[in-house]
């Protein structure tokens, strides 16, 4: 990162930051209460919530990118006359504050105090085959997303979490502190305080709380909450398949993980195929036992075409003993995985085959030339095969081949069947290479009905072969591209040509497949990660089939419930809907308990916790009457209401959030002061606007949909109103990681660049799904701009202000300017478009500026002009910018805070008749510049000349009206769209239809380039890209700026003549409205001479 130039600007506009600050503090003026009654249909409350963030160190720029859209929010619509509440609460549930400090301890047991870790070299030699545990925080890459995980930035390059600890700058005394996890949730969430207030959020923050049961009240809340849950039938118990970290001994969801988010159970068909005699060698020990390779298949329909098994001959496998005693071979992977499916005789406990091989060990090569004997094929038996292409990491490491259905496995087996010397390599015989694939699945159009008929029911076959560069099995880009197309084709549209379901497609029958295969003993069901998942406990995670308390999402009422909430909520982008609506149709059982790390235990079952996806749903609602209840983050100062933990009972939190529910007679709280919490919830509740990172969508912001649906299922009004996704943020373009320096903490950020210019390099980040970028050029160029605005309006009594009896020109399109971009602006923070706001309400603004200043020149502007840009360019920026526009209120003279401020509104509607005009003028400013230069420089070379004097007068010549060859072609292009929105034909008909013009005819060569242009003018413009007549007077325009534009031009003389009046054929002839021209010419003055030239 580049370092800043210069601090003064920065330090001076911190010395502002603070001076608001502390003015806002003072007022109280972000602490909003409801009000003691009020109509539901007249109140106007905006609720803004940002997920809590996790407690596990200081905020960061991703962070704050997401809650800054929060934050613009509320301050456009404090602007709008809202009663806005933005609170903010701290999230310590889940694994990782556990985990950390956890390693901490552990790191203290190992290696001392303060600790002394090993190098690279001894930590290799020394944790060799020690178990996953305790390992230090070595945190591998997540490989399934091709991407490092949030964690894995956070933590950097660093091994251990001591050394994490001490990137903060935290010396080792206190880092000892962290070995206690309470001591987490002491220390960061006061420093995420302290650097949020810095920014100058608009928090109430007497509405702020830790989770977990450290803080008794938010305990209550959300053991109310599951106990609804369950009496509603949304939570039920029982085995399912759910991702697993070994070494933590419990369920492993998103938040628990340091990498492979969002990667869920991947479900298999293991097909057994029996090892026949004569058994390979390795077998010698156990021939009298069953031996089967086991195959992870996404395809069981296919198992009526298998030729041969593949193995890779590098490949280490293992063999374990499955509950029934036979013997599986795998890999040691796959074999870890299966111990936690109960396919093995304990939990979790892999039996290897010591008499297998080397002590349970074999290769793919001592596999090679089995014979195996596989369900469904027609074949009585086939041969293990070699294959190059084999995976370790996904699958068992063994691979049934079907040559039919896929491209991969017929170029493999076309590759043996043809090459001699690779056969004779692995010790494969050509009887156990002639096997021809089976046509098993007819899909439509591969083969097309064209090709020849050999290949019907062989559609990958055909595939491989029409492709006469797909040589080799190694051919994988191409192979990828053919499985795709048959994977995907196959599956929604094949039909099945053999067995007891020929005729069927493929999709309706293939669960039956898998069923009737797992019933006959010939396959199991086995489920694996669909890609790498790391533990923040540093270990990798297997598919473990627990005992668990599960969320049902794949009810189909809920479901449906979850869709009508979708129905009414502004997702702001057709997209995030989508991603919504895919997520609901997808979504099944989620575990919502664990054994270890920190929460909420469940009510009924208060040996496991509530996980931290699960308590973070409707939390939002505990915001609406947590200040009556503490007033301390952990709650262990009690609040106004008096009321104590132990008094919040389930049917005490029913009276408070549920309209219809009855008075707690028993609680010990008083109605008067219930109602007081109830009013509060009626008021502020549902959430009207949520903002999150667009990663969120599949799970924390469809749960937030789904628990909404199921605790107010009847009461829309407590429905959220709209969620705002965002993409994530880069850093200069690039990911922010700890390991490569390119990082910024909030606080950080604002040390460098201020508040209101960090702010002001979010807002221009962008606003979309898309990646942005907080640019480091853009937060210096804001600190910059910032600086000279607020000394602009200190240094305004200077200016040259002057009070007109009547506006002229330049006035009216000054304040026709102000008036088009404060609705601009209004449009853009209304969709929270705030990119677009900053460019209309500030960086346009300012253009507006200074075109003003320029064209106004010696006369002066306007007194009461200028006083209201300063108020509205104020104004306009306030959301974004709130400390530099309070200090400027103040310096404007304004009564009161700005943030009790209204947004502006145009003195009148926008004349884009004068909008045209104004741009009119500056476009042919440019063009008479540029022709001045132009007409002032002398040839080069040979071609050099005398220097055209420097001109002393001008004539600007317009047309009234365009020649009659381009008027009859516009004619002629409106007949075509009477609406001003129908398509153009294309040119060639275009040009045919204007053949019998005559007037047209006789400028063929001018005719197409011109249709050309005003073609596609018409694309972007529309209808008034037709128009004959210009929309404002041309000559009037001019003439109101003649002596500026006589001025700016440095001429003694300029005037506008008609373009009839021009001797000139170029001029009379082509001149067209809206493009004038200027001739320039220099009224005795002799022209100079350049080198020696006459």
């Amino acid at each position: 990162m580049e370092q800043q130039k210069g601090r003064a600007k920065v330090t001076s506009l911190l010395a502002v930051e603070k001076d608001v600050q502390e003015e806002w503090k003072k007022q109280k003026i972000f602490e909003e209460d409801a009000p003691e009654t009020f109509l539901n249909e007249k109140k106007s409350k905006y609720l803004v919530t940002f997920p809590y963030p996790y407690m596990n160190g200081r905020l960061h720029l991703g962070h704050t990118f997401s809650l800054s859209k929060c934050e613009f929010a509320v301050g456009y619509q404090r602007m709008k006359g809202k009663h806005c509440l933005f609170p903010f609460g701290f999230h310590c549930t889940g694994m990782p504050i556990k985990a950390s400090s956890d390693k901490i301890a552990r790191e203290m047991e190992l290696f001392g105090y303060p600790p002394v870790f090993p190098n690279e070299d001894e930590e290799q030699e020394n944790t060799e085959g020690a178990p996953d545990k305790g390992q230090g925080d070595v945190i591998p890459e997540n490989k399934a997303k091709g991407k490092k995980s949030k964690a894995v930035a956070k933590a950097g390059s660093f091994k251990f979490q001591w050394q994490i600890m001490k990137s903060l700058g935290m010396d080792d005394a206190e880092i000892a502190k962290f070995a206690d996890p309470k001591h987490w949730l002491e220390y960061f969430p006061p420093l995420a305080i302290q650097d949020l207030k810095s920014m100058g959020v608009k928090v109430d923050w007497r509405r702020s709380f830790i989770t977990t049961d450290a803080n008794q009240f938010y305990d209550s809340f959300v053991k109310w909450q599951f106990l609804r849950l369950k009496e509603r039938g949304k939570i039920d118990f029982g085995k399912r398949n759910t991702i697993f970290s070994p070494a933590d001994e419990q369920p492993c969801m998103d938040h628990d993980r340091a990498s492979g988010e969002g990667v869920g159970p991947m479900e298999y068909t293991l097909i057994k195929m029996k090892v026949l005699e004569p058994l390979p060698p390795v077998f010698e020990k156990v021939k009298d036992r069953n031996i089967f390779l086991v195959a992870a298949t996404l395809r069981p329909e296919t198992m009526y075409g298998q030729t041969n098994c593949w193995v890779k001959p590098e490949i280490r496998y293992m063999a374990s003993e499955l509950k029934n005693g036979d013997i599986v071979i795998s890999t040691e992977r796959s074999a870890r995985n299966m111990s936690y499916q109960l396919i093995t005789a304990d939990f979790g406990k892999m039996v290897k085959v010591d008499s297998v091989g080397r002590g349970g060990y074999l290769t793919g090569q001592d596999l090679l030339g089995a014979k195996l004997r596989a369900p469904l094929t027609s074949h009585d038996h086939l041969y293990v095969l070699p294959m190059m292409n084999v995976r370790d990491d996904k699958g068992t490491g063994i691979v049934t081949s079907v040559p039919s259905d896929s491209p991969d496995d017929f170029a493999a087996l076309r590759d043996l069947q043809k090459k001699e010397a690779l056969r004779s390599k692995y010790g494969i015989t050509e009887e156990m290479v002639k096997y021809d694939p089976i046509p098993i699945i007819d899909v439509p159009d591969l083969p097309p009905a064209s090709a020849d008929p050999k290949y019907q029911g062989l559609a990958a076959v055909f595939l491989v072969e029409s492709d006469k560069t797909l040589v080799s099995q190694n051919d994988q880009e191409k192979l990828t591209v053919a499985k795709e197309l048959v994977y995907s084709k196959g599956f929604y549209e094949g039909v099945l040509r053999v067995g007891p379901y020929k005729g069927k497609k493929v999709q309706d029958v293939k669960k039956k497949i898998q069923q009737e295969l797992i019933q006959s003993g010939d396959a199991l069901l086995y489920f694996e990660p669909e890609g790498k998942v790391i533990s923040r406990s540093g270990d990798e995670c297997v598919v473990a089939l627990c005992d668990q308390w599960y969320l049902d999402y794949g009810q189909e009422d809920w479901k449906e419930q979850a869709r009508k909430v979708l129905e009414q909520l502004d997702t702001y982008s057709p997209e995030v809907r989508n991603n919504f609506l895919a997520t609901i149709d997808w979504l099944h059982e989620y575990a919502c308990s664990r054994s270890y790390g920190l929460g909420t235990k469940l009510p009924w079952d208060p040996q496991y916790l509530i996980e931290s996806l699960s308590d973070s749903t409707i939390y939002m609602a505990f915001y609406t009457v947590v200040h009556y209840l503490q007033s301390s983050l952990d709650g262990k100062q009690h609040g106004p209401s008096g009321i104590r933990p132990e008094q919040m009972q389930p049917e005490v939190l029913d009276y408070i959030f549920f309209k219809d529910a009855k008075f707690p007679e028993n609680s010990g709280i008083s109605k008067e002061t219930l109602d007081k919490l109830k009013n509060a919830f009626e008021y502020w509740y549902g959430v009207d606007l949520r903002v999150s990172g667009k990663d969120l969508v599949p799970n924390h912001l469809t749960y937030f949909l789904y628990t909404h649906a199921a605790i107010w299922p009847n009461d829309p009004s407590k429905w959220p109103k709209s969620i705002r996704a965002n993409g994530h943020i880069l850093l200069n373009k690039e990911k922010m990681s700890k390991s490569t320096g390119n990082f910024l903490t909030l606080q950080e950020a604002i040390e460098r660049y201020s508040a209101d210019g960090m702010r002001m390099a979010l807002a221009d980040a962008g606003d979309g799904l898309d990646d942005a970028n907080f640019s480091e050029v853009a937060a210096d160029a804001g600190v910059l701009r910032l600086y000279t605005w607020l000394e602009y309006i200190k240094d305004k009594g200077e200016l040259k202000l002057v009070e007109r009896k009547e506006k002229t020109w330049n006035d009216r399109v000054f304040e026709n300017d102000m008036n088009a971009r404060i609705e601009q602006t209004d449009g853009h923070y209304e969709r929270m478009l705030y990119k677009e706001a900053l460019k209309s309400g500030f960086f346009e603004m300012q253009l507006c500026l200074s075109r003003y200043r320029e064209f106004c020149g010696a006369e002066g502007m306007d007194r009461e002009l200028m006083e209201r840009f300063f108020e509205v360019q104020t104004l306009l920026l306030t959301p974004i910018c709130p400390h530099v526009c309070e200090h400027t209120w103040k310096l404007l003279g304004k009564e009161g805070s700005i943030m009790h401020a209204k947004f502006p509104v145009s003195t009148a509607p926008v004349d884009q008749n004068l909008v045209h005009a104004s741009q009119y003028v500056v476009e042919a400013l440019h063009e008479f510049r540029l022709k001045k230069i132009a007409n002032q420089t002398a040839g080069k070379g040979k071609n050099a000349g005398p220097v055209p004097p420097k001109p002393t007068h001008a004539t600007i010549w317009i047309a009234k009206k365009y020649p009659p060859w381009q008027e009859a072609i516009f004619k002629k292009l409106q007949s075509y769209t009477p609406t001003g929105k129908e398509e153009l034909p294309d040119k060639k008909q275009i040009l045919e239809d204007l053949k019998e013009n005559k007037e047209v005819a006789k400028h063929m060569k001018k005719v197409m380039p011109f249709v050309h242009l005003v073609k596609t003018k018409y694309e972007t413009e529309g209808g008034k890209a037709l128009r004959i007549e210009l929309p404002f007077d041309e000559e009037s325009v001019l003439s109101a700026n003649l002596e500026y534009l006589k001025s700016t031009l440095e001429l003694e003389g300029l005037d506008i003549k008609n373009n009839g009046e021009s001797s000139d054929a170029k001029i009379k002839d082509e001149l067209c409205p809206g493009e004038p021209s200027i001739v320039f010419r220099a009224e005795g003055v002799k022209p100079e001479m350049v080198n020696g030239s006459k």
